[in-house]
């Protein structure tokens, strides 16, 4: 036999080897890993977070926790961590149904807050684009309201009201986007419909001096000039300083109109709320 042929089934051998010492070596570490208390498996799961939290070995080691020693008090924690890895890895659906989980199983535990707060950005964190559907924002408004009100006094509570407000001004985005575009098209009705939604919902968003505005154009493309002067003057009331009080305005004078309350319409009623503070 040649010295490359002994070469050959020298290298072969190696490889065998080493294919079975690595089957035996992984064996080894499920068996290790059952072995090892629910303490310790814990702690492995809290080192992979802190080192690779993009990879899912913290979740498992988590979950393992849980199927080995599933009435311990370490197996409720991992439930939570669970959660809070998958929401790292962002696997929302996952993060999700850990989260749910543990609060049907423990909803009066310390974790709970941190729970329901995960749960909620799992839904805030995949809050669309203004053009796209807004089902999520509104299960993460759903959501977080929760820990608004059941954990107010939680480290998470103050997180959760600024991210409700901006989910909040995210739908009046939406309703802003839609009634530009029917706007534009024309369709002045239905743009109204839009931005009378932002006024009378969404009054305290970013975006109610532009539906003003853009209820001055729509009305005044409609011929409804009392309804114009009317929105313009909760405008000019409101937000003086805005630069779509200054287009409004532009607007009504061109036309020899004058921001004022007029007529008995919807904005009236607004009007009468918001400048003179009469509610009944």
């Amino acid at each position: 036999m040649t010295g490359r042929a002994n070469k050959a089934r020298l290298i072969g051998a190696v490889l065998v080897v080493a294919v079975l010492a690595g089957c035996a070596s992984s064996k080894q570490r499920q068996v290790d890993l059952e072995s090892m208390s629910a303490k310790d498996i814990f702690a492995l799961g809290e080192k992979a977070l802190e080192t690779s939290p993009r990879r899912p070995d913290a979740g498992r080691y988590f979950a393992e926790v849980e199927r080995l020693y599933p009435y311990s008090e370490w197996a409720k924690r991992s439930v939570v961590m669970q959660a809070y890895a998958e929401h790292k890895r962002k696997n929302y659906d996952e993060a999700r149904a850990a989260a749910q989980r543990y609060l049907d199983l423990y909803p009066g535990d310390e974790d709970a807050a941190w729970a329901q707060y995960i749960l909620a950005i799992s839904y805030y964190d995949q809050i669309d684009e203004v053009g796209r559907d807004q089902g999520l924002t509104f299960q993460a408004l759903q959501s977080l309201r929760t820990v608004i009100e059941q954990y107010p006094d939680s480290e998470y509570a103050k997180s959760a009201m600024l991210k409700f407000d901006l989910a909040f001004d995210h739908l009046a985005a939406k309703e802003m986007e839609i009634g530009r575009y029917y706007l534009r098209q024309g369709h002045y009705t239905s743009a109204i419909n839009r931005f009378r939604v932002v006024v009378e919902q969404f009054q305290t968003t970013t975006h109610t001096p532009e539906a003003l505005h853009r209820l001055v154009e729509s009305y005044l493309a409609l011929g409804l000039n009392d309804e114009a002067q009317t929105a313009a003057a909760i405008l000019g009331h409101n937000f003086k300083g805005s630069p779509f009080y200054d287009d409004s305005y532009r607007l009504l004078t061109g036309k020899g109109l004058n921001p004022e309350a007029k007529g008995q319409s919807w904005l009236r009623t607004v009007y009468r709320q918001s400048v003179q503070g009469k509610w009944l």
